[in-house]
């Protein structure tokens, strides 16, 4: 990791939906930290400050450093309300990551060789995503930015699973720990193919068929 995220923090008192539209007023967003050693905090963090953050992908699977009264604290961003129209977030949670706990965090994946994927470039497929983030579970210290799925050497008809990933070193899958090995990406033909090659078969049985009237 060689990005570093810095959120500056004050602690909240008042509380409730009044305090809360108020603080909105002030350009700020109720949030909470917890977990780790000590118990949840209320604070409030800017929202135009966040909102630049939230658009560096990074920031959601990076551990953060809340400045609170003095002190740093290390958390990740665990999860986020924001309005269902406007570019706006309501509130914000995070959590304290301690180096000798075990942490489970979402992370993105990223698809890489997909302009030279064989059941694509070969077989007129098309490559179909069914998930676009994992959640995991490592200790702080390995937590990637991303996990990468290797789509290159993938044929048509072809999926590539769960079980099939390379993970970094002291990460596990949580879906794999419960026996539920899904579908991340495949390999199929496009709609258009598929009537195509449809359309081809009817073609050679009708042709079979003219054949045995003769």
């Amino acid at each position: 990791m060689t990005q570093t995220f810095v959120v500056e923090a004050e602690p909240r008192v008042a509380q409730g939906t009044g305090a809360s539209r108020r603080l909105r007023r002030t350009g700020k967003i109720p949030a909470i930290i917890y977990g780790g050693n000590d118990g949840p905090q209320n604070i409030t963090i800017s929202h135009n400050e966040l909102l630049k953050q939230l658009k560096i992908e990074a920031f959601y699977a990076h551990i953060l450093t809340i400045e609170l009264e003095g002190k740093q604290v290390q958390a990740v961003l665990k999860d986020l309300q924001r309005h269902p129209v406007r570019d706006e977030v309501y509130h914000a949670d995070f959590q304290r990551v301690v180096a000798d706990q075990l942490l489970r965090k979402s992370v993105p994946l990223h698809f890489v060789g997909e302009d030279v994927t064989p059941g694509v470039k070969l077989g007129g497929g098309m490559i179909e995503h069914f998930i676009n983030e994992v959640e995991i579970e490592c200790f702080p210290g390995d937590l990637p930015e991303f996990i990468e799925v290797d789509v290159s050497k993938l044929a048509l008809g072809e999926v590539i699973h769960l079980a099939d990933l390379a993970l970094p070193k002291g990460v596990t899958l949580l879906e794999l720990k419960h026996d539920n090995n899904i579908g991340v990406v495949s390999c199929h033909l496009t709609k258009v193919g598929k009537v195509d090659e449809e359309a081809d078969e009817a073609e050679g049985e009708a042709a079979e068929g003219e054949g045995d009237d003769k």
